[in-house]
């Protein structure tokens, strides 16, 4: 059922953001995604935190649907199958979709290719987000596949 998508959605992006933000307070990453999400938007570095929060909330219920959708066509779901979801997901984020496509539209992040005079307010995330640090992927893996696991177990428990 798609509520059930949605409230592990909701309880899938606490998880997620509960565990990353504490493999950085653990110093295994220097990675802060609401931070990355919000300067996206501003660059009022404070601000940034309370609208990458906001942002961060609404993918997950964005990649809840997603998931469901997925669900919906292979006709099952489960925890299981979710957090091989979830594994895909960080594997296609890490490699893909915030290494390449995040440093070309983010208006404050620096690439490969920026001058060594200019001055972003963030460095680009490097391949599997390694430039945040060696434990950034594992930490990015176990969150997005609890997080997968989390939305699975809703969809089959609400069906």
């Amino acid at each position: 059922m798609i509520w059930g998508a949605l409230v592990g959605g909701l309880a899938g992006t606490l998880v997620l953001t509960t565990l990353l933000r504490a493999a950085s307070e653990l110093g295994l990453t220097r990675m802060d995604l609401p931070f990355l999400l919000g300067t996206a938007v501003t660059a009022d570095r404070v601000r940034a935190k309370a609208v990458g929060y906001a942002l961060h909330a609404v993918f997950g219920l964005v990649f809840s649907l997603a998931y469901y959708a997925v669900f919906a066509v292979v006709g099952r779901s489960g925890f299981v199958l979710g957090a091989a979801f979830g594994l895909v997901h960080a594997l296609f984020a890490g490699s893909a979709l915030v290494n390449v496509l995040l440093p070309v539209v983010h208006p404050r992040m620096g690439t490969g290719f920026t001058a060594a005079g200019s001055a972003p307010l963030l460095e680009p995330p490097g391949f599997m987000l390694l430039n945040y640090g060696r434990q950034t992927p594992l930490a990015t893996v176990v969150a997005h596949v609890a997080y997968g696991a989390i939305v699975g177990g809703f969809v089959s428990l609400s069906g």
